[in-house]
């Protein structure tokens, strides 16, 4: 891999409906190659609000990836590679709680895995690691995401918990009502391995989860369509631009969290029993601590 020219040091990961950013000055494509294989598309590199900033279709453009065949690990390994320390994530989801209404944002703050067999760690084959994920997002982009929210005229909810469900299908009615009697915010497919990848690469990250239907329970939505949701998804669209602008331009110059330190007491194996070549797949993300 030849290292880009500029260095974005924020990415945006941009969901189902959101395949390209506006507002971009000098656009170049970096296609990646990464330990794991590929990443979804190139990565858009560019100036947004007069920053450096990567941006990636999760899905690829054109949407030809679904949520089950994402290389979640390509993904977030192509950023840190890049010099991506802080990433914005926008996720489509439904909501469980009818005070989150249909285009409203919610800054997800804790996950629920319903996922089933998904590859959600750069570790094992010798080097193990175990990060502390209580608090799954960082707490200063949270604030600059709530901020940014306002900022942009968007309604947005502070706190919520994502439940991250396998897909493709949507929820049963049985599902959907079990995770509302767990008290959940909003379901989505795709956010939780992000996350934990993120954490583990000791980058900032933060889930802008922006509502298209109230999932299957509500009495008017008691079947979900990709038809409803594709309209909400171009409004959402919109308003996803105008927040990540206005992130990006408040986003503070130094990283006060400790998201940048999250491998330090992370790591259990004996350095000697690291096999050579789990070592030098891992250099970018261990190479300071070994």
């Amino acid at each position: 891999m030849t290292p880009a020219i500029s260095i974005p040091t924020i990415g945006i990961i941009g969901g189902s409906g959101l395949y390209s950013m506006p507002g971009f000055e000098a656009e170049e494509e970096r296609f990646v190659d990464t330990p794991w294989g590929a990443p979804s598309d190139a990565y858009i590199i560019g100036k947004l609000a007069g920053k450096e900033v990567a941006f990636l279709a999760r899905h690829g453009r054109g949407h030809r990836i679904s949520p089950s065949e994402l290389n979640f690990r390509a993904n977030i390994y192509g950023f840190k590679w890049l010099g991506v320390e802080r990433i914005l994530s926008l996720s489509a989801v439904g909501s469980l709680k009818k005070k989150h209404r249909p285009l409203d944002f919610v800054i997800a703050d804790q996950f629920i895995d319903r996922t089933r067999g998904r590859i959600s760690t750069f570790f094992g084959d010798g080097l193990v690691a175990h990060i502390s994920f209580a608090h799954p997002i960082c707490p200063q982009l949270a604030e600059v995401a709530m901020a940014a929210c306002g900022e942009a005229g968007v309604r947005a909810k502070p706190r919520g918990t994502y439940v991250c469900m396998e897909g493709p299908a949507f929820s049963t009615l049985a599902e959907s009502n079990l995770y509302r009697s767990w008290d959940a915010d909003v379901i989505g497919m795709t956010n939780l391995q992000e996350a934990k990848l993120a954490r583990e690469a000791e980058m900032c990250y933060v889930t802008f989860a922006m509502v298209t239907d109230y999932d299957c329970w509500h009495e008017e939505h008691d079947a979900v369509t990709v038809d409803q949701i594709i309209e909400n998804l171009g409004k959402n669209a919109a308003n996803a631009a105008k927040v990540v602008t206005a992130a990006v331009n408040a986003m503070p110059a130094a990283r006060t969290c400790k998201c940048g330190s999250a491998l330090a007491r992370a790591l259990i194996t004996d350095r000697k029993a690291i096999p050579e070549a789990t070592r030098t797949r891992l250099e970018l993300l261990v190479g300071k601590y070994l």
